[in-house]
């Protein structure tokens, strides 16, 4: 049960991200506090930096989730990637949970897109997305890179309505958004102008895991 619940956590953990040191013209930021049902387990930061005909993107998971006083398990992911014409360049995804570790990169080629994950190299068309949800142009795909595993996903994505959220402690107008890939059913919600606002998914376990804006 506990390895299905990171499966999902690790999918909704890899969206996309870099670190970079290239100056920047426009920084975009999200700071969420993760729950899992209601307990918050820890934080996921992500800052997108524009420059221009590249994008650049920070994003950093570190969680813990307790049973009594015990530590059940840790997560902690990092993930880097570079943007074009929102065509993924390339990316450098390190997941650590327990004791395992797992790294992952890939980037374009002449041929397409090349990913490369522990058991073997794979190759994908010239332009692939990731789960990019501070980007809702992602909403528009049908097939979804996961960057901690290399897994091109076939994914359907239906537009649900509008309703309003808590966001910051303020209520805000929002649209709600399901996406669905196999084994994973998400809720996403945006703001009028595309701004990704919040997120939540049911495990196969039961649990309800979040993200919210502090």
């Amino acid at each position: 049960m506990m390895k299905k619940l990171i499966c999902l956590l690790s999918l909704l953990f890899t969206v996309s991200a870099a670190a970079t040191d290239i100056p920047s013209e426009q920084i975009d930021s999200w700071s969420f506090d993760v729950y899992i049902d209601d307990k918050r387990v820890g934080t996921h930061d992500f800052e997108v930096t524009d420059l221009g005909e590249q994008r650049v993107v920070r994003s950093e998971a570190d969680f813990k989730v307790k049973f009594l006083i015990f530590t059940a398990y840790t997560y902690f992911h990092t993930n880097s990637e570079r943007w074009a014409d929102d065509c993924l360049v390339e990316f450098a995804a390190n997941t650590e949970y327990n004791d395992e570790t797992i790294a992952v990169s890939g980037e374009r080629t002449e041929s397409g897109f090349t990913v490369s994950r522990p058991e073997e190299a794979v190759e994908l068309p010239e332009c692939v997305m990731t789960f990019a949800y501070w980007n809702a142009d992602f909403l528009a795909q049908d097939k979804l890179l996961n960057p901690q595993n290399g897994e091109y996903l076939d994914v359907s994505v239906e537009r649900v309505g509008e309703e309003q959220l808590e966001v910051r402690g303020e209520p805000v107008d929002a649209v709600r958004y399901q996406l669905k890939a196999r084994n994973i059913d998400i809720k996403l919600w945006y703001s009028d102008d595309d701004e990704w606002l919040a997120l939540e998914s049911i495990a196969k376990t039961g649990h309800v895991i979040r993200y919210e804006l502090p």
